[in-house]
């Protein structure tokens, strides 16, 4: 009886879950239909003994160098794709094309430098996470028209620029994070077509200014890091129109002064929503408009006392806010 219910229960599995094999050093999961393979020592991708029926499969910490289409097509019924902290080198140019149903890639912390056209185009991405790896440039190829991504990641990379056709292809994005990067400048209009974008991060790169048309397109933002650039200046009408931003970080550029009217369309911060610490400001008339916005507005500030006057060496170390008319030679 008891061997009876034994082969019962295989017979119910396979016929549930589809074949039993499990590669070796990895997890199978099949009430889940998920494989994990996790800080083992593979050198190949286990395509052979991978279940047909996986829909997630895990990869992460192996030795691992590339992956092709061959290898992607032996599970077909693929939904996630996660392949962190590996050491891929390369991927074939339509290693996506068997899988009709993936829609998330991560190949996080990789050793990717260059990829083909057309390596996205195949499946309907909603997530891609390019994170930390080696890449230099962004191939307009990579991706289909009116791309269905949501989410992009390319943080922790070599890039320099992004071109506005990649932009273009990607209407329905609602998350870019481009931060740790080498971008010295945004093109005017880039981001003009991505009218959802909620998130935007371009924090720690070498942005010197903004056009101000640059965030005309992307109405809907609600988060906006732009830490750790080097930023000198901004057009008055930079962010008009953002009228659902919550935050800001603009801490830790070359701010001396901001122009009159900057601040004022950003109603929906929420309370310490914006960032302005570690700017050499400039305490002299100049900065009147920054320090009445601050007085009236301090409750939406990150910690308003280190907003804090670079010069005159007079005022040096003082917070902004703590000023008086005289000092800044306001006219009552």
């Amino acid at each position: 009886m008891g061997s009876w219910c034994f082969f019962a229960f295989l017979w119910s599995a396979y016929f549930c879950y589809g074949t039993l094999s499990c590669p070796p050093l990895c997890k199978c999961y099949p009430r889940r239909a998920e494989v994990v393979c996790n800080e083992v020592p593979l050198t190949e991708y286990p395509s052979e003994d991978l279940p047909e029926d996986t829909t997630m499969l895990t990869i992460q910490f192996t030795n691992i160098t590339s992956i092709s289409e061959q290898h992607v097509n032996t599970t077909p019924r693929l939904e996630g794709l996660h392949l962190y902290g590996n050491h891929l080198q390369n991927l074939s140019s339509h290693f996506l094309r068997g899988v009709p149903l993936l829609n998330t890639v991560d190949l996080t912390g990789n050793k990717l430098s260059e990829l083909p056209a057309n390596v996205f185009s195949h499946a309907p991405l909603r997530s891609l996470v390019l994170k930390n790896n080696l890449i230099e440039q962004v191939n307009v190829e990579w991706l289909t028209d009116n791309s269905s991504l949501t989410w992009l990641d390319l943080s922790g990379n070599c890039l320099t620029e992004i071109p506005s056709a990649f932009l273009q292809k990607l209407p329905h994005l609602d998350n870019l994070d481009i931060s740790n990067n080498r971008l010295g400048k945004l093109s005017p209009n880039s981001l003009l077509p991505l009218t959802k974008l909620e998130r935007l991060n371009l924090q720690n790169n070498k942005l010197e200014t903004l056009d101000e048309s640059t965030l005309s397109g992307p109405r809907n933002l609600t988060y906006l890091f732009l830490s750790r650039n080097k930023l000198n200046k901004l057009p008055s009408n930079l962010f008009q129109g953002l009228s659902q931003l919550q935050l800001l970080s603009l801490d830790d550029n070359q701010l001396s002064h901001i122009p009159v009217g900057l601040l004022d369309p950003l109603e929906s911060l929420d309370e310490q929503g914006l960032d302005l610490s570690n700017n050499p400001w400039l305490c002299d008339g100049k900065v009147e408009y920054l320090w009445r916005w601050l007085q009236k507005n301090k409750v939406k500030v990150f910690l308003p006392e280190t907003v804090i006057c670079a010069k005159p060496p007079p005022l040096k170390g003082r917070p902004v806010i703590s000023l008086t008319d005289s000092e800044i030679n306001v006219q009552s």
